[in-house]
């Protein structure tokens, strides 16, 4: 079977005009005639995204509209795992291509819909009305093979002149009527929220030479306790400054080497992130003085005095009468 590929491809080679570059990829043009999708080179080759990104988008746009594209669906499909295709659907709403929102249906019900926009550079610019449409179909004459980017000369018996470029066979669309709205606004999608910085690693208020020996240590000594952190020398002297700041807050060995161990991942591919995470997000108050552990002082209560008059009992810092003996003497005055 691998004998007959390879003379078909050799056949595909000699068929194609003008000579084959020595090096780097040789095209072999065929013309689709059906089922076939026309991407544009600012996804397919674009600078930012990733390959599986890429990958994805190419493979949404080459879709009908109403397929479902969710990530459970995507991952039934292709072997990437749930976060690789997750990470591609982010990128490819970070940079515009795709659009997921949720919209409230009937009986309360919420739905996801997505929209794919195959030139955002385009919607950008405004002035483009979209149009809501799948592959592009062609009407081409038979396939015939041509490569892309030879040049061939004429033979001719005088001075031959430069070169022409030999046209190369596309498939020739018919135009799509677009109807004009000048004054038709454009919904961009919506700017995706900003990352926040990453919390800087905990440090202490001196890094003695007792606290760092200390540090390094206890980090060295982790992978007797859970084999999937192993640190590297660097990944030590970076993670040091994090356990003294512990250390410095009176935290037990124990108790840190239970916060950093506990609930790991499994597989664990970066022990080092996972660490400097752990350290900063789950780092300990430092504990009260004891000024702080002091009861709070009560507020000054007034005494019970005795009136007078009635002998009843009232609040009051000064003896004398009550509230009533003292409207009755003064009603009297």
């Amino acid at each position: 079977m691998d004998t007959q590929h390879d003379n078909a491809l050799a056949h595909a080679l000699a068929a194609i005009p003008g000579p084959v570059p020595p090096s780097g990829v040789i095209h072999v043009v065929i013309p689709h005639t059906s089922r076939f999708t026309v991407v544009g080179n600012h996804l397919a080759q674009h600078a930012e995204l990733s390959l599986v990104a890429i990958g994805v988008g190419v493979h949404i746009q080459s879709l009908p509209a109403g397929t479902e594209v969710g990530i459970k669906t995507l991952t039934a499909r292709f072997p990437e795992g749930e976060v690789k295709i997750a990470c591609a659907l982010r990128e490819l709403e970070a940079h515009g291509y795709l659009r997921r929102t949720r919209v409230r249906l009937t009986k309360g019900r919420v739905a996801t819909r997505t929209v794919f926009c195959n030139q955002p550079g385009a919607v950008l610019r405004g002035g483009v009305v979209p149009v809501v449409g799948t592959a592009v179909r062609s009407t081409a004459p038979a396939p015939t093979l041509v490569r892309e980017h030879v040049h061939v000369p004429e033979p001719v018996a005088v001075a031959v002149p430069e070169p022409t470029a030999v046209p190369e066979h596309r498939p020739v669309r018919e135009p799509v009527a677009v109807p004009e709205a000048p004054h038709a606004p454009v919904r961009l999608p919506p700017p995706t929220a900003p990352k926040q910085p990453r919390r800087p690693l905990p440090h202490p208020q001196t890094l003695t030479p007792e606290l760092r020996q200390a540090a390094s240590a206890f980090l060295a000594d982790l992978r007797r306790h859970a084999e999937a952190l192993v640190l590297s020398e660097q990944d030590v002297e970076e993670l040091v400054p994090g356990v003294a700041a512990w250390l410095e807050r009176d935290a037990t060995t124990d108790a840190i080497r239970h916060a950093l161990t506990a609930d790991l991942p499994k597989p664990l591919k970066h022990p080092a992130r996972l660490l400097r995470h752990r350290l900063t997000a789950l780092l300990p108050p430092p504990f009260p003085g004891v000024h702080d552990l002091a009861a709070p002082r009560r507020a000054p209560v007034t005494p019970f005095q005795t009136c007078d008059g009635c002998e009843r009992a009232f609040r009051s810092h000064d003896p004398g009468h009550c509230r009533d003996c003292r409207a009755q003497y003064w009603e009297a005055a």
